[in-house]
């Protein structure tokens, strides 16, 4: 176990991921689910998911099959149990990405990357928060440890069934339990307590014998100015633990009893430190996307699935190179839309001028993007480099898209990308990132002749079009099948009625 109460998670090591399997994503703080990309994979039986479950867990390391039949079914497997963990591996194999489940020294592994597994994404979290606490930063911490709770969707491996799940599954509501007393804690430190009662009312409700929500209980009632009913939260506990346990409450809580009756002044609330001087922001800075965006159906699939798999991966970039005129922006912007979901803390956009006579400055832009993301002038940093910084810190821990439109080269590029996982950048520009490390690069060519006749009638009209299709085809030709030529003639067309 970590020092937080958490399931204790050896350090990774680096799998080799190939091809697709730097898309695939776990969960298990919740139902035992898999991803690859946007697209939810089926994890079959209950069983079966079980078996997936412990593969999970181990981290990369090999489970025997005696290991895996005792994790399922402990002292009563069936008969055919070696049989059955085999045919639920081949279906796990079929299912994942080839070379993530492997058979190894008479049993199974899971080779997936890092980050995939909302589970060491939650301790990761948690770790933060420890750092952040130790170094007297008390909001940041409390804001971390909401973000590590806010990973679980219920209770964890949730009807997963076997031995094996059923101890996971209490160590993870115990962890969890633990990490909501640590943020109660934080709250009651930064002035929340009237807000933490409703709350530890609750719990303590559905933990009667949890001593420390009882502690932190009356320590909020009593610095909401509730001194009689923190004391009747003692006589409560005393009394329940005597009867339930045949035992006294703990010296902490006994002590806690005696300050409240004193009235000590140390307990009274602390001086609260000051908020934040600003306000955490969620930047909207997506421009428009056009109604009638036709076509590039392979284009959105590849680069949706490589946004909506961002939150497992170091950082996602994607760049998009194309001719002028080829769509490069209508497209980027089409699957930012798409992808918001995916970047709930916001997403920021910015026109970079590459392709005209004095590109945007990158000190420039990160200044505009430090303010939309709260930053007040007075701590925005004058050099690039700490501006880059900056930038990085307060994307940190949060989820954004930013979109890099029109960039003149990679050096423009590289200090206005964020520089942790859980953020993507989105880059276009009419020359091919190759010295852009890590990016994701899509080579965008002009329509094919369908695609832009699709373009062309959604504008002008399909009777008109049906009617005239020769003309049509001509017209999208003499475009060189360029999105931007094809809408510029259709709406001219459209406003006028002959050819």
């Amino acid at each position: 176990m970590d020092r937080d109460g958490g399931p204790r998670v050896p350090e990774q090591r680096a799998p080799e991921v190939r091809g697709d399997t730097a898309e695939l994503r776990f969960s298990v703080l919740g139902p035992v689910r898999a991803w690859r990309g946007g697209e939810t994979l089926p994890s079959g039986s209950p069983q079966q998911r079980a078996l997936l479950v412990v593969l999970l867990m181990r981290d990369g390391r090999t489970a025997t099959a005696n290991e895996l039949i005792d994790a399922l079914w402990g002292d009563e497997p069936p008969s055919q149990a070696l049989a059955t963990v085999r045919t639920y591996a081949s279906r796990l194999r079929k299912v994942l990405s080839p070379g993530v489940l492997i058979t190894e020294a008479g049993g199974y592994a899971l080779r997936t990357p890092s980050g995939s597994l909302d589970l060491n994404m939650a301790q990761e979290l948690a770790a933060d928060a420890d750092k952040a606490r130790a170094a007297g930063d008390r909001y940041l911490a409390r804001t971390l440890i909401n973000k590590s709770l806010g990973l679980w969707d219920g209770e964890a491996l949730a009807s997963v069934p076997g031995p094996y799940a059923d101890n996971q599954r209490t160590r993870l509501e115990e962890w969890r339990l633990q990490l909501t007393e640590t943020r109660l804690d934080l709250d009651l430190e930064v002035g929340r307590h009237a807000e933490a009662v409703s709350e530890l009312t609750a719990l303590t409700a559905a933990h009667p014998l949890r001593e420390r929500l009882r502690e932190l209980l009356m320590l909020a009632l009593y610095r909401s100015g509730r001194q009689a009913e923190a004391l009747a939260a003692y006589a409560d506990t005393r009394r329940l633990l005597a009867d339930e346990l045949g035992v006294d409450p703990r010296p902490e809580l006994s002590q806690l009893q005696q300050r409240i009756l004193q009235a000590d002044a140390e307990l009274a609330r602390p001086v609260e430190e000051p908020a934040p001087v600003h306000a955490v922001r969620r930047p909207a800075q997506l421009p428009a996307t056009v109604p009638d965006f036709t076509g590039r159906v392979s284009f959105v699939r590849e680069l949706g699935d490589r946004l909506a798999a961002a939150g497992g991966s170091v950082m996602a970039v994607s760049a998009l190179a194309g001719i002028g005129g080829v769509g490069k922006t209508t497209l980027a912007v089409h699957v930012a839309h798409a992808a918001r979901s995916h970047f709930p803390d916001g997403q920021l956009y910015v026109d970079l001028q590459g392709a005209g006579t004095r590109a945007a400055e990158p000190e420039t832009v990160l200044g505009a993007f430090l303010r939309a993301l709260g930053t007040p002038d007075a701590d925005i940093p004058d050099s690039l480099d700490e501006r880059s910084a900056l930038y990085r810190s307060t994307l940190d821990g949060r989820r954004i898209l930013v979109l890099l439109d029109n960039a003149h080269d990679a050096a423009q590029v590289r200090p206005l990308l964020p520089g942790t996982e859980g953020c993507a950048a989105l880059v276009t520009s009419r020359v091919r990132m190759v010295d852009l490390a890590g990016a994701h690069l899509v080579d965008l060519d002009v329509m094919s002749p369908e695609e832009a006749l699709q373009l062309f009638t959604r504008i002008v009209g399909e009777e008109r079009v049906t009617s005239e299709r020769k003309a049509a085809l001509d017209v999208v030709a003499a475009c060189g099948f360029l999105p931007l030529a094809i809408r510029i003639a259709a709406s001219r067309l459209a406003a006028r009625p002959p050819w």
